[in-house]
């Protein structure tokens, strides 16, 4: 087999880095002498005479016989050291002392060695991991020692074979090592060492970032990161608890890994909370600005977290990290390594993202203050300047509608500021519905509401009360921000109820009052909601609830009966829960803050308790003659109404049909009419009435001869 070649003087010696200690250059040379002495003796102990082209590396052998030679030729190998030229000049030039440095800065090699208190094998150890790390031509050397090819990062074994005394790395077996603990040498991961048969053979890599802070003359400032100075930030609220959280932290001696769980939404004002803590620590911290899916990477949270020690650093992390929150997640999991003295900001959305965490390192949950509506309209006030007082009738409702924080504020006010001329309501709006984002998965569906001209025909009563709760929806941030029903009344939103027979309009209700008040809406899937196992339903409800949090929108209940019924008494565990569920969601709809119309079939099958927390109910009969003239009117397409002679007054009179029954009856009558019409848009008494009939038959209803009077004829046969 011809040897590979290598230019072994690149690296036989670590050059000089421009401001790093001299302790880094000493060990790093320590591991590059050491190898090219190993380099020597397995060209002697192969059997090959020593290369006369520099750089050449000898061929790799057997791996059995090398094993039986490692222990075999150890006597063999000192003697070779003592008496081969090179190897004797290589040996001599290990003995030279590590350097003495009085000036170490924080977070370099020399400092983390006086630090940590490594001895000199383990200073080795991660000094041979910074020489892998900073030369890539390395790693051939690497693995000829090892005599594999695929092996080119060191292990356990080289540091054996290049030690003089290998019973001495025996120490770094410690999976709780302080190199290993502090995350500055990490052992691979199970997909790295596919290759790797024994502990011994795990590799060992010093990461590219703890590696530059190491050898780098002043501290490094990896991208994705925002250094926060110890400081108040500018429009933090006073929070009592942020700082009594930071005296706690700066009392007690950081020995260990300190989590301290910040509890909000994804939109809360954590920096502002961290920075609350800091401001009393006067420790700086690292917010992580990056993706958002590379801290939940356990190799790159724990080398932000051993940076940040090397720094005298704590750190902000991304909402997502705790983001799961399983029954069975094991302990600590997702954790750098717990013997790093940094604090870690986590932020989470419920209490059970950490549970997994032992309660030493876990400090009491700090639940971040959302901006209030005051501090929402002062913000708002605040970017606009001048331009506020113009907006200011828009800006009262945006800051009720959207419940956001200063800096999304900050953000959508730089984007309208931007538009071209004036901005309107609808462009302030439209801009804050586009930040939301709600994602409510299965549970939910969004609703463009398809009514666009349509008016609802209602009784007189009923009517009035649709017009009442608009008005109310249209009132709510005047009553409750300049008359004071915010206090008292938990700032809640508008429950109504809709109840009435199918088909009488209730759907159709609840989409032209969401167009009316230019609020989203979303229909609640029951389907996916409730749920048989005990618990789930409640969950779902909270993911909802949740998700409405953020914004002012229309929730739409159908067949609420179902979700909203009567609690019964217990006779089994099941009706326990089901009750407990039905508690559950009056609590959060007493705190919903917008819009919520619930529909029924069956509006006394409703719980009592419920029924008090309704603001309006309005009920949706059956049309009478007029309404039914209005609504059949309304429902025949314009474009054909003018080619027609539909006789709209027989039909109002004669069949007593729901709204929902009148639209279906025409829908069907055009399809059929558009097969006789041609190029003509003209629609047909005929098929009108033939349709009556086959909506009746969905019903089960029959028709009489004296219904159909005098167009009795064209039914005739169609049974």
């Amino acid at each position: 087999m011809k040897p590979a070649r290598r230019e072994v003087t690149e690296i036989v010696f670590a050059p000089n880095l421009r401001g790093a200690d001299e302790l880094a250059n000493h060990w790093m040379r320590q591991a590059t002498l050491r190898s090219r002495r190993e380099i020597a003796w397995l060209w002697h102990e192969r059997g090959h005479r020593a290369p006369t082209i520099a750089g050449e590396l000898p061929p790799i052998v057997d791996k059995a016989s090398d094993s039986l030679d490692l222990s075999r030729h150890w006597a063999e190998k000192r003697k070779f050291f003592g008496e081969n030229v090179a190897a004797h000049y290589l040996s001599e030039k290990l003995q030279t002392a590590p350097p003495v440095l009085k000036k170490r800065r924080r977070g370099s090699f020399a400092w983390v060695v006086h630090e940590l208190q490594l001895d000199e094998v383990a200073s080795f150890a991660l000094g041979l991991g910074l020489a892998a790390a900073f030369d890539a031509t390395f790693g051939a050397v690497i693995a000829t020692c090892l005599n594999d090819h695929a092996r080119t990062y060191p292990n356990l074994m080289l540091i054996q074979r290049l030690w003089d005394s290998p019973e001495d790395a025996l120490v770094l077996a410690d999976p709780l090592h302080v190199l290993f603990g502090h995350g500055l040498l990490r052992r691979s991961s199970v997909a790295q060492r596919s290759y790797a048969e024994t502990f011994w053979e795990q590799p060992l890599t010093v990461p590219p970032l703890i590696a530059r802070e190491l050898l780098s003359a002043h501290p490094i400032a990896p991208a994705g990161l925002e250094l926060i100075e110890p400081r108040k930030e500018p429009g933090a609220t006073p929070d009592k608890a942020g700082e009594l959280m930071g005296y706690r932290l700066e009392s007690e001696k950081a020995t260990r890994l300190r989590v301290v769980p910040l509890l909000g939404n994804k939109r809360s004002a954590y920096r502002q909370a961290a920075a609350a803590v800091s401001s009393v620590t006067k420790r700086a911290f690292w917010e992580y600005r990056g993706a958002p899916a590379l801290p939940a990477a356990d190799e790159y949270l724990n080398t932000l977290v051993t940076l940040c020690w090397l720094q005298d650093r704590d750190l902000l992390v991304d909402h997502g990290l705790f983001d799961t929150a399983e029954k069975n997640r094991p302990r600590n999991d997702g954790l750098p390594p717990l013997s790093v003295p940094v604090t870690l900001f986590a932020p989470i959305s419920e209490h059970l993202q950490v549970r997994h965490i032992d309660a030493e390192l876990l400090l009491p949950v700090l639940k971040i203050p959302t901006l209030s509506y005051e501090g929402r309209l002062a913000a708002w006030r605040e970017e606009f300047g001048r331009d506020a007082t113009a907006l200011d009738a828009t800006l009262t409702e945006v800051a009720r509608r959207f419940r956001y924080e200063r800096a999304t504020i900050r953000q959508i006010a730089a984007e309208i500021k931007a538009l071209p001329g004036t901005p309107t309501e609808d462009d302030l709006i439209a801009a804050c519905r586009a930040e939301l984002g709600v994602d409510m998965g299965d549970l939910a569906a969004y609703v463009e509401p398809r009514f666009k001209d349509e008016r609802l025909i209602l009784p007189k009563k009923q009517s009035l009360q649709f017009q009442e709760q608009l008005g109310a929806m249209a009132s709510l941030t005047k009553v409750h921000y300049g008359w004071g029903t915010a206090q008292a009344w938990n700032e809640g939103g508008i429950t109504v109820l809709f109840a009435g027979p199918p088909g009488t309009g209730k759907t159709m209700a609840a989409e032209i009052m969401a167009r009316e008040l230019k609020l989203p809406m979303y229909r609640i899937d029951l389907s996916q909601v409730v749920n048989k196992y005990i618990g789930e339903t409640e969950k779902n409800l909270k993911r909802v609830f949740d998700a409405a949090e953020v914004s002012d929108m229309v929730l739409f209940f159908d067949e609420a009966d179902s979700l909203f019924g009567k609690r019964t008494d217990v006779s089994d565990a099941r009706d326990r829960y089901a009750n407990l569920e039905v508690s559950y969601l009056l609590e959060r709809m007493e705190r919903f803050k917008g819009l919520a119309i619930l529909a029924t079939n069956r509006k006394r099958d409703l719980d009592e308790a419920f029924m008090r927390r309704i603001r309006y109910v309005i009920d949706f009969p059956v049309p009478d003659e007029p309404e039914r003239a209005e609504i059949w009117k309304q429902v025949i397409p314009r474009e054909v109404v003018r080619n027609s002679t539909i006789d709209v007054a027989f039909l109002a009179r004669q069949f007593p049909l729901s709204g929902g029954h009148i639209r279906s009856v025409v829908f069907n009558a055009c399809l059929q009419s558009a097969r006789g019409a041609g190029d003509r848009k003209e629609l047909f008494m005929k098929d009108v009435l033939i349709a009556v009939k086959r909506e009746y038959d969905k019903m089960n209803r029959s028709l009489s001869v004296d219904q159909l009077g005098a167009y009795a004829h064209h039914v005739t046969g169609l049974e």
